[in-house]
């Protein structure tokens, strides 16, 4: 039987070297690209036919749309709406990545549970946001990480606190996420594995299997709910960030 790990292993697909570097396509880039057509399929099929009084699928589009923009509207005031397109595009993305993560029975890869691709997407954030933040204030951006109203003589010790806080947002925002999918998908294999050993036993043993199963059942409810919720999370925490870069608050 596979282990619980396995289900997080990059294979490759289509072994690709170039100039000495490997650019094979792996299982994880052709879900990631799964991931963008499911997202086009759904925006373009959505908005195709708009009308006055939307059907369901159209509902489903605005919805998502108005759900972002006022997210982003309430986080980072007016000055955020140039950055809606980002934040809807990364909304989007992990949220399909997430829920194709849990298609059964096709062996479906879960593209968010590699620290890598967090990583990636979390430093990128923190990188732009640090960009826009010296662009709107200069140098005063600096005074971000002096707190208001500080006693002079803790200035020192709360700079340097402030300082960390800020390198540790990509970590902590890549790791969130991706320990949530490891920590979920593997559960649910740990007990699909219980319901198959205690089936294979028969007896008693086969009956007991439906204990188990009532728990992947539970479980697969749970992590679909996680599945959104932290789609959410990544997107109203990058929504903050750039708050704090457009209004030094």
């Amino acid at each position: 039987m596979a282990g619980p790990l396995e289900q997080f292993e990059v294979n490759t697909i289509v072994p690709l070297e170039v100039a000495g570097y490997d650019i094979s396509i792996t299982n994880s880039a052709v879900y990631m690209a799964i991931t963008l057509l499911t997202i086009m399929f759904f925006m373009v099929g959505g908005m195709r036919k708009t009308a006055l009084v939307p059907g369901r699928w159209q509902s489903s589009v605005e919805m998502c749309y108005e759900f972002i923009a006022k997210m982003l509207g309430d986080t980072a005031g007016p000055d955020g709406r140039k950055y809606f397109p980002f934040v809807f595009t990364l909304f989007m993305f992990i949220l399909a990545a997430n829920l194709i993560g849990m298609v059964p029975w096709v062996h479906a890869f879960t593209v968010t549970s590699h620290i890598a691709v967090t990583f990636a997407m979390a430093f990128f954030i923190f990188i732009g946001v640090t960009i826009i933040g010296f662009i709107k204030h200069g140098i005063g951006f600096l005074k971000f990480f002096v707190p208001g109203d500080a006693p002079v003589a803790l200035l020192p010790l709360l700079v340097v606190i402030e300082v960390v806080s800020y390198l540790s947002r990509p970590i902590s925002l890549s790791v969130r996420l991706f320990a949530n999918m490891v920590a979920g998908h593997t559960m649910l294999k740990v007990f699909g594995g219980f319901v198959v050993s205690l089936a294979a036993a028969g007896g008693v043993l086969a009956v007991g299997s439906i204990v188990p199963f009532a728990f992947i059942v539970a479980l697969t409810g749970l992590e679909l709910l996680v599945a959104c919720l932290q789609a959410y999370v990544f997107a109203v925490l990058t929504c903050i960030y750039l708050n704090d870069a457009l209004h030094m608050h």
